[in-house]
């Protein structure tokens, strides 16, 4: 049996290539080089990696387990400043609008990040709904977001929303979608 480590090298360097189009292209790729796996294994590997399927294709997030650890808020800053372009708050969840094809990879970042109050994420084509502890977990939250969105250090700076309407940069714009 190969090893995970080796297993992973070669699932990087297949992605990396660009002729991978699904988990089972992949898993096929795989078994042409004597690695064979089960789709379980394949898609824990691909979560493990930092591997998100968007509009673009597979895509590598994060470096490969063996390198040094990655600073989980410095890629959450990263990606939330390129990805995120809305926050609401529902209850004990928060919910992020993202570009078409986008909201995994956020997903994934706010997952590793492992944010005080965030029991989880499940990511849509361009929406992410935060699952958090509390009501006020959910705001505190969508504060931290939308306050590392405005590249701002802290939380009290004001912002105009996209209605022009100023607002602490702290509280949750509503969309009106979601209201």
């Amino acid at each position: 049996m190969i090893a995970k480590a080796q297993r992973h090298r070669q699932i990087i360097k297949l992605i990396e290539s660009g002729r991978i189009s699904s988990q089972s292209d992949l898993a096929q790729q795989l078994a042409r080089i004597g690695i064979d796996t089960t789709q379980t294994t394949l898609s824990r590997d691909l979560t493990e990696i930092g591997v998100v399927k968007s509009a673009a294709g597979y895509q590598i997030l994060s470096a490969n387990s063996e390198a040094a650890p990655i600073d989980r808020i410095a890629s959450l800053t990263a990606t939330v400043r390129r990805l995120l372009l809305e926050v609401a708050i529902g209850g004990t969840q928060a919910i992020v609008h993202t570009p078409p094809g986008q909201a995994s990879a956020l997903a994934v970042e706010i997952d590793r990040a492992t944010l005080p109050g965030v029991l989880g994420t499940i990511a849509g084509d361009d929406c992410i709904f935060i699952a958090c502890t509390t009501n006020n977990a959910a705001k505190l939250v969508a504060r931290r977001l939308q306050s590392i969105s405005q590249g701002s250090p802290t939380e009290s700076r004001t912002r105009e929303s996209r209605t022009g309407e100023s607002r602490p940069s702290g509280s949750a714009r509503r969309s009106h979608a979601h209201s």
